[in-house]
């Protein structure tokens, strides 16, 4: 495998790794919304705050516990 296919993998990577993060945070989002389980103040951007700390929790924890 040569630089460029390896460049071109990870950069699949990383905008598939993107692409569901916002799905995921939309889904959760709408079922949140849906079951009445946040403020009525909140948006989006706050649901996609507490994916982003649980996201990186995950990530020190696998870090962790190399």
């Amino acid at each position: 495998m040569n630089l460029k296919d390896r460049k071109n993998k990870k950069t699949a990577e990383i905008i598939g790794y993107v692409i569901m993060y916002f799905i995921f945070t939309t889904i959760l989002y709408f079922i949140l919304r849906f079951l009445e389980r946040i403020p009525p103040g909140w948006s989006y951007f706050h649901v996609m705050g507490i994916s982003i700390l649980v996201v990186l929790i995950g990530r020190t924890i696998k870090i962790f516990l190399r």
